[in-house]
């Protein structure tokens, strides 16, 4: 079908469209307005890019035609610029897993060079019900700090200009009506899937019509016959609140998913060496670590940095991927052999686009490096960011991270990136790290990957088709954690999300926690141990092995199954996962009760299931001396469980022992 434009008329819930009136029937003129009605398109029909260099100021132009293909699932709109751009746009609207894929192509059909400001994946007109925003700002040992505000009379950006998209969360946020709560009323959720430069945007147009713009932030130039395709955005629409939205959400992730033979299987237990050890390696202190973590029942061990040539601190070494023979004679395959004959999987640390100038590879090659020709080189953690749109620089890099592959036994990569690019502005180095990484994954498709930017500076749904977690922070704090992880799982699914138990008191904030709240908070999540194990006491350790164990017990409920959240009377936060006919829900209080008895936690999503039988399996964190105010239903709810009406649960609620503050109540639910 060939049209001059394709016009929106409805986004929101499905619809019926038989016998609709024409859009132009619906609209009629408003003061100070275009005497031409100009609905909004899917392509808006007047856009500008800088000029060609031997023109001045700004050229504009028009799409003359407009092709559309469509089918039950998808739809495909093609824009045909005039004769002197020579631009053709392709956008395509596809149904994934219940929600929406939109993706833009821009193609230079003309004879000269293009240079286009920039690229939008996306422009919608969001409904007229819309007026809270949902958002997460943050930094370094801080992520996901939500923000929940009125929908701005102006404009309303979020903006990554760092090259990656940054410790404020990945490039996406929630919109509602503010009626709308956790189960029920309207929200929609976006997401762009890109891990540079990216821009968001809601402004009102001068009819007071919000419109969401989304698209990656950096200019480039189209060569003559040559194309680019804008990252996709995810949009889930729902009528079950922000629940709805956040599982349609989850749903569009795991689709683009690229699990090793083709499905997850259970997440391994983890132990990470960092907060262990830092950079003191050598071979018998890590054999020693390993040793004491398959006791506790870990099932992978990950090496992480100060393992290679010169690495003795942050200063030296990165780029120079060959293992250290002071620290490891005979490098690393002897290492992982013995954590395999242990029982676990070995990972291994690495930050392959990066580079100390302290190293060989940047003595012998320092215009492989990302700078401004004759400025200052200016280093972040004592680190420049390698080129990676140079041929050569991809190839040295799968080179040499192949070869540890291949000659290790090494199951999983994490891959750190600690420093924002400079200069920032590289399309090119986002899709030569796609492409990188799938290069590895083609040659070592039995290896996961962890993605990491000082913890959680790069989390997006653009670099999960390559990976398999993300390490949500560097802060394991207890009470910071709760905080992160529930701002993470709002956009991603809690098996992608890199939970582990840390020291006390915790290395990023000093505050101490008990064992078992830091356990509990890290259980929903790829649960993982980031402190040293040779240090426990043995009711410590006794302890840990019995919340590693509890994980393994109940993890099938935890990860790839549908998520609930939601929040409870008197401060507290809750999270359920499950599949229909059994749930693991996790009740946690971070601060200080105000009340002097805890009130019933409702749970709407078992509404209408028949009876539930509920059992608490577990009390983690501070609990009242000797018992103190713990009701009688607490004996047999903590042994063979009770059952209750579905209704009564969604509505009264569930009757809860006290929690003190950094306490965790989990609760196995079955219909």
């Amino acid at each position: 079908m060939t049209i001059f434009a394709l016009h929106w008329r409805h986004l929101g819930l499905r619809v019926e469209t038989d016998a609709l009136p024409p859009l132009a029937s619906t609209r009629g003129a408003t003061t100070f307005s275009m005497d031409e009605d100009a609905p909004l398109t899917t392509a808006p029909a007047y856009g500008w890019h800088k000029a060609m260099p031997v023109r001045q100021g700004l050229h504009w132009f028009r799409w003359k035609l407009c092709n559309v293909e469509a089918d039950a699932k998808s739809l495909r709109v093609i824009y045909f610029c005039d004769v002197e751009t020579g631009l053709l746009l392709k956008q395509d609207f596809r149904v994934v897993a219940g929600g929406f894929e939109i993706s833009a192509t821009l193609s230079n059909e003309g004879s000269a060079p293009c240079p286009v400001h920039w690229l939008a994946s996306a422009v919608l007109p969001l409904p007229a019900w819309v007026d809270q925003l949902i958002s997460w700002h943050g930094r370094h040992n801080g992520e996901f700090v939500q923000s929940t505000e009125p929908l701005p009379a102006q404009q309303w950006r979020k903006q990554a200009r760092g090259g990656l998209p940054g410790h404020g969360g990945p490039p996406g946020f929630y919109v509602s009506g503010r009626k709308c709560g956790w189960h029920d009323g309207l929200a929609m959720a976006a997401q762009l899937a890109w891990s540079g430069n990216s821009l968001l945007s809601v402004a009102r147009d001068d009819v007071d019509r919000p419109i969401l713009v989304a698209g990656m932030a950096d200019g480039f130039t189209l060569a003559p016959g040559a194309g680019i395709e804008a990252p996709s955005l995810l949009l889930a629409i729902s009528a079950r609140g922000r629940n709805g939205a956040m599982q349609q959400m989850h749903d569009m992730v795991r689709e683009r998913l690229n699990w090793p033979g083709g499905k997850m299987r259970p997440r391994p237990v983890h132990l990470n060496s960092w907060e262990a050890c830092y950079f003191r390696h050598d071979q018998a202190r890590m054999l020693e670590l390993a040793r004491a973590a398959a006791l506790l029942g870990v099932e992978r061990f990950v090496l992480d940095d100060g393992w290679f040539k010169g690495r003795d601190d942050d200063r030296a070494g990165l780029g120079d991927w060959t293992a250290d023979p002071a620290k490891y004679p005979e490098g690393l395959k002897p290492l992982a052999e013995a954590v395999n004959w242990l029982g676990m999987e070995f990972g291994l640390w690495v930050e392959p686009e990066m580079v100390n100038p302290d190293s060989d590879l940047y003595r012998a090659h320092p215009d492989w490096v990302l700078h401004v020709p004759g400025a200052p080189r200016p280093t972040a953690r004592n680190q420049l960011v390698l080129n990676l749109s140079l041929p050569e620089v991809e190839e040295y890099l799968f080179t040499a991270i192949n070869r540890l592959l291949t000659d290790v036994p090494i199951a999983y990569l994490k891959w750190d990136h600690n420093r924002e690019l400079w200069p920032p502005g590289r399309v090119s180095q986002v899709h030569s790290l796609y492409r990188l990484l799938c290069r590895l994954r083609a040659a070592h498709p039995q290896v996961e990957i962890e993605s990491c930017a000082a913890g959680g500076g790069r989390i997006d749904a653009g670099i999960a088709q390559f990976t398999h977690r993300f390490w949500a922070s560097d802060n394991l704090d207890g009470i910071s954690r709760a905080i992160i992880q529930r701002g993470f799982l709002q956009l991603f699914p809690p098996e992608l999300m890199g939970a582990h138990v840390g020291a006390s008191p915790a290395h990023a904030t000093g505050r101490s926690q008990t064992l078992g709240f830091r356990a509990g908070v890290a259980l929903p999540g790829h649960f993982g141990v980031e402190l040293d194990p040779t240090t426990l006491s043995d009711t410590d350790a006794a302890e840990l092995a019995g919340w590693i164990a509890f994980y393994k017990r109940w993890r099938h409920l935890a990860h790839g199954q549908r998520l609930e959240m939601g929040e409870g009377p008197d401060g507290l936060g809750w999270q359920a996962s499950g599949n229909g006919k059994e749930w693991l829900l996790f009740v946690t209080r971070v601060d200080t009760p105000q009340d002097c008895r805890p009130h019933p936690l409702p749970l709407p999503f078992v509404a209408g299931v028949g009876p539930v039988h509920v059992r608490l399996l577990a009390r983690a964190g501070n609990t009242p001396p000797r018992g103190f105010g713990e009701p009688p239903l607490l004996k047999p709810l903590s042994g063979e469980g009770v059952r209750f009406p579905a209704d009564w649960l969604a509505h009264a609620g569930l009757p809860l022992p006290p929690l003190l503050a950094e306490s965790v109540a989990v609760f196995h639910l079955a219909v």
